[in-house]
């Protein structure tokens, strides 16, 4: 679902792009950012499909320059520079790590986020309602189901009394739902 959402929003951003006289051939150009591996993934793969869906074949009428830091975050700068510098009619983020480079090396071309943590926190957008700037999309920031979770796993398992939490304790978003997850597993009396 999130991938037809943005599928759509680039589509929309694809045809508000001013018209070039006498050059019909022209193919937009779609930059992908991930701080991932540049590979063919269940996201990507559901993102080109979706295109498929709205009539955009690629070669034909649409260009995807995939870019991906495979885990190595300090190259995205440079890689959303190239896009940039491929002059991208717009550029897809996927997850919080390509966001914020994509901000810096444009205020020009837009950029759809996904999966973005808490853009607001790390300064990538003004607001979740008006965010402003060349920057939109979906914001994965709910860290009050972390504590809901743990509420329907002890429903599921009455007698649960000790939880393993994983998670990147250095991302924001990560790091309110553990507070969240501690809170509930005080109130059910669950060791984590």
């Amino acid at each position: 679902m999130k991938n037809k959402i943005i599928t759509l929003a680039i589509c929309a951003m694809l045809f508000a792009l001013p018209a070039e006289a006498q050059q019909p051939t022209k193919l937009s150009r779609i930059g992908l950012l991930d701080g991932g591996s540049a590979s063919a993934n269940a996201g990507r793969i559901a993102f080109r499909q979706g295109l498929c869906e709205l009539g955009y074949v690629e070669g034909k009428n649409i260009v995807i320059e995939q870019r991906g830091a495979e885990g190595k975050l300090d190259r995205l700068p440079a890689l959303a520079a190239e896009l940039v510098r491929l002059k991208v009619d717009v550029i897809v983020t996927a997850g919080a790590s390509g966001t914020g480079p994509a901000k810096e090396a444009t205020t020009t071309i837009p950029i759809a986020m996904a999966q973005d943590g808490d853009p607001v926190a790390t300064g990538v957008v003004a607001s979740l309602a008006r965010p402003g700037g060349n920057v939109t999309g979906l914001s994965t920031l709910s860290p009050e189901l972390g504590g809901k979770r743990l509420e329907l796993l002890k429903e599921i398992v009455p007698k649960l009394s000790r939880v393993a939490v994983f998670g990147t304790s250095t991302q924001l978003n990560n790091a309110q739902q553990l507070r969240e997850v501690e809170l509930a597993a005080k109130a059910f009396g669950v060791k984590l």
